[in-house]
């Protein structure tokens, strides 16, 4: 089993930036698709981003592509999401989203995800 654990959430002025982390226990994220989803108050869990396993290519999803850039360190054993120019809606729980890869490619759907993070706030204002 994998465990997921995000980190780096906060509160933050429109126009700036964060970076959320997603550490992994219980094995290495070697061979891992890895992904971040994000859900707001009143609104259906939506893809963020994903990586390959080799981090050679990523996926964003329109609504954060060219601010957004998601990147993984796998001898850290971390995901990362950094978080430019944000608006106010992005804000949003921020989950990191895991599962073993029989090939080298990104995945959009949640349901194709087997191991999730408890989420992470991130609240940006006005």
């Amino acid at each position: 089993q994998v465990q997921l654990v995000e980190s780096g959430g906060g509160l933050v002025q429109a126009g700036g930036s964060l970076r959320l982390s997603c550490a992994a226990s219980g094995r290495t994220l070697s061979s891992y698709v890895m992904g971040w989803f994000r859900q707001a108050p009143g609104k259906e869990r939506e893809f963020v981003a994903s990586i390959t396993w080799s981090g050679g290519s990523t996926y964003d999803a329109d609504s954060v592509k060219g601010r957004f850039t998601i990147s993984r360190d796998n001898a850290k054993n971390t995901v990362y999401l950094q978080m430019n120019s944000l608006k106010p809606e992005d804000t949003a729980v921020y989950y990191c989203a895991g599962t073993q890869g029989w090939g080298d490619y990104t995945i959009r759907t949640a349901g194709q995800y087997d191991y999730w993070g408890r989420g992470a706030q991130v609240t940006v204002s006005s």
